[in-house]
């Protein structure tokens, strides 16, 4: 059996600048809607035709699916979904984009959540993808998630936990992903 967790491609919005809080709510909000702005290499598009194909309900997700050119999405599901940013209501102090994504990322491990569900529940999250991921995998032999970075990572390690073995991996950037086996 394989579960393959495929990182979407390039958001089609640019993080960039300095923006005060609110600014910055808008931003986390516009990403959350954002498409792709790319296209997969030429590659890694015949890689996985024979794969049940699953995507979360995020725009960048399913567009990216689309482009890899998978002929049917089996199953499409905010279980899979980005862990969202947290992220204050306002500040007048602007701090550039990466700042703020950094900064929030590294409060979020310690416990912040303001607007946005709690590293804990992510991870409970991540395990419940998991235990997904591996029945559709024993219904289908082979499962790909066109997914996200960070829950990507944390469903990789919940399969790793199970008893699944992370076999190839293909980088952390857009487009890119691991694969897990399970004999």
């Amino acid at each position: 059996m394989e579960i393959v967790l495929l990182r979407h491609g390039k958001p089609d919005i640019e993080l960039k600048g300095n923006l005060n809080a609110a600014e910055f709510k808008q931003l986390v909000v516009k990403y959350e809607q954002s498409g792709i702005q790319d296209f997969p290499p030429g590659n890694l598009k015949n890689n996985f035709k024979s794969h049940y194909v699953v995507c979360s309900n995020l725009e960048r997700s399913f567009q990216s699916a689309k482009v890899l050119g998978f002929k049917q999405i089996h199953l499409t599901e905010d279980l899979f979904a980005e862990t969202g940013i947290p992220h204050f209501d306002q500040t007048f102090i602007k701090i550039p984009v990466m700042v703020w994504l950094i900064g929030l990322r590294i409060m979020w491990i310690f416990g912040f959540n303001k607007n946005g569900e709690s590293f804990s529940q992510a991870k409970n999250r991540s395990k419940q993808a998991a235990e997904k991921l591996m029945l559709l995998a024993e219904e289908n032999e082979k499962v790909i998630v066109v997914g996200h970075g960070l829950i990507n990572k944390l469903i990789g390690r919940q399969l790793q936990i199970n008893g699944w073995n992370r076999v190839r991996t293909k980088g952390k950037k857009y487009w890119k992903f691991i694969s897990y086996t399970f004999n």
